[in-house]
């Protein structure tokens, strides 16, 4: 397949309403010199996620933000597994936070899992990430990572957003939430998909 590069100086789409994961995308993209706009300062609508992986809706809100602005997009779908629970939430990870009243309540979601999994002895757990980049011409590029743990309770921490305070990578003592963003931004599942996005799409647009 051949790759598509960004130009330095490129304006594109960040496919998001979501203020932390847009914060964490553009802080990524920042030393290559991409200029970013969020689907929601542009006021595009949220397309229906209806794909069974993280690739497939990454790539739902990756076309969708292309076509409706007429300029690249990234989307990012992520989530939080437990294996306990098959890999639940999953996929599912934001309807977990819903809440009647429409809005999400991920305190009421990290409680959710607990509750689900605690009686199970295995806490192994992974955030995925996958990053779709699409064109308005219909050109797609698609990238996936992942961060392997295991799950706590009580939450802990501030930083982040979503699942973050229950969840401690391998090889530390730290939640996600605990973690200074800088050091989350190093060795996240956002970041192992983007180490991949960036060497096939952004190699040479820095300086």
């Amino acid at each position: 397949m051949t790759h598509r590069h960004l130009a330095r100086g490129e304006r594109i789409v960040i496919a998001t309403h979501n203020a932390g994961k847009l914060r964490e995308v553009a802080a990524l993209l920042a030393p290559y010199g991409i200029e970013t706009v969020s689907a929601g300062e542009l006021g595009l609508p949220e397309p229906e996620e209806t794909e069974e992986s993280f690739l497939g809706n990454a790539a739902i809100k990756a076309r969708a933000a292309a076509r409706a602005a007429g300029l690249p997009a990234l989307a990012d779908d992520s989530g939080f597994s437990v294996a306990a629970l098959a890999g639940a939430p999953g996929v599912r990870t934001a309807d977990w936070a819903m809440q009647p009243d429409g809005s999400r309540d991920y305190g009421d979601a990290m409680r959710k899992v607990m509750e689900a999994a605690q009686e199970f002895e295995d806490r192994t757990a992974w955030f995925s990430c996958a990053l779709a980049l699409a064109w308005p011409d219909g050109h797609e590029e698609g990238f996936e990572g992942r961060a392997m743990g295991h799950w706590v309770w009580p939450p802990r921490g501030t930083h982040g957003f979503g699942y973050d305070p229950m969840f401690v990578p391998d090889g530390g003592a730290a939640t996600f939430g605990e973690m200074d963003p800088a050091e989350k931004h190093r060795i996240s599942h956002r970041a192992a998909a983007f180490a991949l996005l960036s060497a096939a799409c952004l190699l040479g647009t820095t300086g």
